[in-house]
């Protein structure tokens, strides 16, 4: 089952893009978000999120007068840096995001 499949539907556009940017979706999308961070290819989505933040940029490099085998250049190496990221670090962000909608125990120092 994808996660729009799931019982409590996607969140809309404008939900997930805040969801996307870091933001807290209501407890209804549980399910949703659940089967979004653990579901099949749950990475390619994950990089796919870190990626909106490199939008902003590289429209701006693209439009930027010069050569353009320099902006392209300038672009692709600001795509790089949050895809590393998204691979890299991947299963933290998706931890977090799970504790973030409270799916997962609060990290920290053990009480002990």
């Amino acid at each position: 089952m994808t996660p729009a499949e799931q019982p409590g539907g996607h969140p809309g556009a404008l939900r997930w893009l805040g969801y996307a940017l870091g933001g807290r979706l209501p407890e209804r999308y549980h399910d949703w978000v659940f089967a979004d961070l653990t579901g099949p290819d749950w990475r390619l989505r994950e990089a796919g999120r870190i990626m909106l933040f490199a939008v902003v940029p590289v429209t701006v490099l693209l439009l930027l007068p010069g050569r353009l085998e320099i902006r392209i250049y300038a672009a692709l190496f600001v795509v790089i840096g949050p895809l590393f990221v998204g691979f890299a670090y991947g299963e933290e962000l998706r931890d977090r995001r799970l504790r973030q909608h409270g799916m997962l125990p609060p990290s920290g120092p053990d009480p002990d």
